[in-house]
C-alpha cells in the first residue's frame, strides 16, 4: 500500500498508433457528446459512423507522412517517465481520450496500488468543454468516488509557463523583426462558443498576455495575429482561419506558435509542418516556420511543479 503517495494524471486527447487505433481514435471522437453535440446516442452514433467511413483513409495517409503514428505517444511516456524520476511524492500516470491508454485501466491501476489521492492535470493550457470537460468528465465517471481528486485548472497564464512559451518563440528565429508571428489555436465549431464555451476568450487572453510579454522583453515582430486550424465539416467554426491569415501575407517570413497544444501531435506535426508548409509555398511566404509545442522539456517539468503544490 501508498502510505503518502498521490498520483499525478496526466489527461489527453490521444493519438493513433497504428491503422486499427486511428478507427479507434476517429469512432471514439466523434462518439463524444462533447464533440458532436446531438441529443440523441443513436444519431450521433450514426453520425461517428459516417464520418469514420469517409475520413479514415484519407486521416491514414496524413499519419503515414508522419511515420505511421502520432507523435503524442512516444512525447507522453516521455514526460510521464520524467516526472516520475522527478516526483517523489506523486506516482505519475496518463490517461487518454480516445485511444489507449484508457481511464478503466489507470483507475484499476491506481486502486491496485492504494491510492487515494489523485491530481488530474489536463494537458490543455486554456479550457473548453471539448477538450478540458471531456476529459475530466471521462475520468471521473469511471473513478466514481474512489479518490480524494483535485482537478488542475487552466494554466495559461502561468508566468513559468509563458516564459518558457515566449523564450522559445524568441529563440526559433535569428530576427524576430523580420517575421510575422501566428499563434496557431485548434479551431472549435462556432455553435459550440455561442453554447458557453469559454475557449475562444481564453485564447485570446492567453495571446494578449504573451504579446505582453513579448513587448516587455523588447522583442518585435513584424506583426502577432491569432488564427484557428483543423477546421472539418461544413458548420460554421471559429475565424480567422490559418489559411485566410496565411493569405494576408504573401512574400513574408512566417513563425507559428501551436497555443493550444503541450505535446507535439498530428496537428501540430502533419497539419502545421507539412499541410501548412505546403499551402504557405503556395500563397507565396518567403520563410515558413513553426515552434514546437513545450513537450517533455525540463522548464515544463517545472512548470507541471508549479502547478501541482
Amino acid at each position: 500500500m501508498n502510505e503518502n503517495k498521490k498520483a499525478l494524471v496526466l489527461l489527453n486527447m490521444g493519438g493513433p498508433r497504428d491503422k486499427d487505433e486511428l478507427e479507434m481514435f476517429l469512432r471514439n471522437m466523434f462518439n463524444d457528446k462533447n464533440i458532436i453535440t446531438v441529443k440523441s446516442d443513436i444519431l450521433r452514433s450514426f453520425i461517428a459512423s459516417m464520418i469514420v467511413l469517409s475520413r479514415k483513409n484519407s486521416a491514414w495517409k496524413n499519419y503515414e507522412a508522419i511515420g505511421g503514428s502520432s507523435p503524442i505517444n512516444k512525447l507522453t511516456e516521455d514526460l510521464v517517465a520524467k516526472l516520475n524520476r522527478t516526483f517523489e511524492d506523486f506516482e505519475v500516470f496518463q490517461v487518454m481520450r480516445y485511444t489507449p491508454p484508457f481511464a478503466a485501466k489507470c483507475v484499476h491501476q491506481l486502486k491496485q496500488k492504494g491510492i487515494e489521492e489523485v491530481v488530474l492535470l489536463p494537458l490543455y493550457p486554456q479550457y473548453s468543454t471539448t477538450t478540458t470537460k471531456s476529459s475530466v468528465e471521462d475520468f471521473m465517471d469511471i473513478a466514481k468516488n474512489d479518490f480524494k481528486v483535485r482537478v488542475i485548472q487552466p494554466f495559461y497564464k502561468n508566468e513559468k509557463y509563458n516564459a518558457k512559451v515566449t523564450n522559445d518563440i524568441i529563440s526559433s528565429v535569428e530576427d524576430t523583426k523580420l517575421y510575422n508571428l501566428i499563434f496557431s489555436a485548434h479551431g472549435l465549431p462556432q455553435k459550440i462558443v455561442d453554447a458557453g464555451d469559454p475557449y475562444e476568450k481564453q485564447v485570446n487572453e492567453h495571446v494578449k498576455i504573451l504579446s505582453e510579454i513579448l513587448k516587455n522583453k523588447k522583442i518585435e515582430f513584424e506583426s502577432i495575429s491569432l488564427a484557428y486550424q483543423s477546421k472539418v465539416g461544413p458548420l460554421k467554426w471559429l475565424t480567422p482561419s490559418l489559411e485566410d491569415r496565411l493569405k494576408e501575407l504573401k512574400d513574408k517570413n512566417v513563425l507559428i506558435y501551436p497555443i493550444a497544444f503541450i505535446v507535439d501531435n498530428s496537428e501540430t506535426m502533419f497539419e502545421l509542418h507539412i499541410e501548412y508548409e505546403e499551402i504557405a509555398k503556395e500563397l507565396g511566404i518567403n520563410e515558413y516556420k513553426v515552434v514546437s509545442c513545450v513537450n517533455d522539456s525540463d522548464e515544463f517539468i517545472s512548470v507541471i511543479e508549479e502547478l501541482i503544490r
